[in-house]
């Protein structure tokens, strides 16, 4: 009888491009480790016709650690799409942190958010339908928020990625604060 191994697909998204070594990955450290609500809003996000815009796997767990490492609880998110990583993000900072997610599609943010209200986690994101631009040039207006930020995670037009840069560094903590982008790790 010939051993059929299921066929694992060429993976671009994810930290490594083995697919073998990537499906262990996924099968061994990170699916058993994923939270209930992040499995149920990765099958719903798997449905939408922009799945791949999602945040991978692997790069939300590196981005629980990161936001661990720093203890963070002020957290800004450039892109939300569906809310993956805003969900993970929610998840892993403490019951008093904030998230400022930013994202210029309702339609999205609404398909994964009756599984964000369900973890009890709505109260910590403060959604705005914008462009990043304007929203961090508002935080910048308020000096009390220069400096205030622990960690920011950008997932959005790539073409603003050195201007969203340059006005996060003015909002994280200096020495502490932990810029993530989509696509680099």
């Amino acid at each position: 009888m010939e051993n059929k191994k299921k066929q694992v697909p060429i993976l671009t998204k994810g930290l490594l491009q083995s697919p073998e070594l990537y499906q262990y990955i996924l099968e061994s450290s990170v699916y058993p480790n994923e939270p209930e609500p992040l499995k149920e809003l990765r099958a719903v996000t798997a449905t939408h016709p922009w799945e791949f815009m999602g945040t991978a796997t692997d790069a939300g767990q590196m981005m629980s650690m990161l936001l661990q490492l720093v203890d963070a609880k002020k957290t800004t998110e450039i892109g939300v799409f569906t809310g993956y990583s805003l969900l993970r993000t929610a998840l892993t900072i403490p019951d008093d942190g904030m998230i400022i997610a930013v994202d210029i599609s309702l339609d999205s943010y609404e398909i994964g958010l009756p599984i964000i209200r369900k973890a009890g986690v709505e109260r910590k994101i403060n959604f705005v339908q914008s462009e990043a631009l304007p929203v961090l040039d508002k935080l910048l207006e308020t000096s009390d928020n220069e400096g205030s930020s622990d960690f920011a995670y950008v997932d959005a037009d790539k073409m603003n990625y050195l201007n969203y840069h340059e006005r996060l560094l003015k909002l994280l903590k200096v020495g502490g604060g932990i810029v993530v982008y989509d696509n680099t790790l």
